[in-house]
């Protein structure tokens, strides 16, 4: 967590072995006793977030709903799904910003993204929503919403909800 932490304050500089271990108030042997290197440590913290970011959300969502009630809360779940613990909502920009200058993270938000959507289409298509472009939209939306920080998240997504 102090990594998801120190990435969305500082951005992937901040991914430093001994800087986490100072935040943590331990040493950076401590470190190295748990990550072989930083470059370990990298992947297995991107590897916790593919895990967290999609199987947390999802595990929210009341399976005994309608799918439209369900379409919302995925909704309302993902603009609000970091908490202060987990890097808060300058996370997943900040891991987008990364992505930008490490293939290896490119390639998680790519997986991540066509994770989110595909799973968005099914519960679309359950939820009786005809426009193929619905999920997309929806997905943008939530990306965006991440990126702005708005405090209105919710009430910008009951809008666009209301007219699909």
């Amino acid at each position: 967590m102090a990594g998801f932490r120190a990435l969305a304050r500082s951005g992937p500089t901040a991914l430093k072995a001994e800087a986490l271990a100072r935040d943590l108030g331990t040493t950076k042997g401590s470190f190295y006793w748990h990550f072989a290197d930083l470059p370990d440590y990298q992947a297995r913290l991107i590897q916790l977030w593919e895990e967290r970011a999609f199987d947390s959300v999802i595990a929210e969502l009341d399976p005994a709903v309608a799918p439209r009630t369900r379409l919302e809360q995925l909704c309302h779940a993902a603009v609000e799904f970091c908490g202060p613990s987990y890097g808060g909502a300058a996370l997943e920009p900040a891991l987008r910003a990364w992505a930008l200058v490490s293939p290896d993270v490119a390639k998680a938000v790519a997986r991540m993204d066509a994770r989110r959507i595909a799973y968005l289409t099914c519960l679309c298509r359950e939820a009786g929503v005809e426009n193929p472009q619905a999920p997309d939209a929806l997905y943008a939306l939530i990306v965006g919403l991440e990126i702005l920080g708005l405090q209105n998240a919710q009430d910008t997504m009951l809008l666009l909800l209301n007219r699909l």
